[in-house]
């Protein structure tokens, strides 16, 4: 369990590091923001991302950093969830946000001790 947490981990901070500057600098993501008809809230999710990946890292020196930052990403990704299911993108397109939202789920449930080292 160790192992996963501590790859699950990693992966989360260097998908949201990615979308979250994504979100801040490519053309593409204004697009869809756009899209979704939330182009107000593109550089504030990106700030959220970008800050829950950093907080994941200072979460392994400082637990209650931890616990926000997954518990904040996880809702982040509810929201992303909720959001392509909205505006009906396929299957597909909301997987990413689907699979970010269980692995953070995972890292948040592994920091408050509902799931254990194994």
């Amino acid at each position: 369990m160790q192992l996963a947490y501590q790859a699950l981990t990693l992966l989360s901070v260097l998908l949201f590091l990615f979308y979250g500057l994504s979100c801040l600098f490519a053309d593409g993501m204004a697009a869809e923001f756009e899209r979704f008809g939330l182009s107000r809230f593109r550089r504030l999710t990106g700030s959220l991302e970008v800050g829950g990946a950093l907080g994941l890292i200072a979460g392994q020196f400082f637990l209650p950093v931890l616990v926000v930052s997954s518990a904040g990403l996880v809702l982040l990704m509810i929201l992303g969830v909720v959001t392509r299911i909205r505006v009906n993108d396929p299957a597909p397109e909301v997987l990413p946000a689907s699979l970010l939202l269980i692995m953070n789920l995972y890292i948040f449930s592994y920091a408050v001790g509902l799931v254990g080292p194994g």
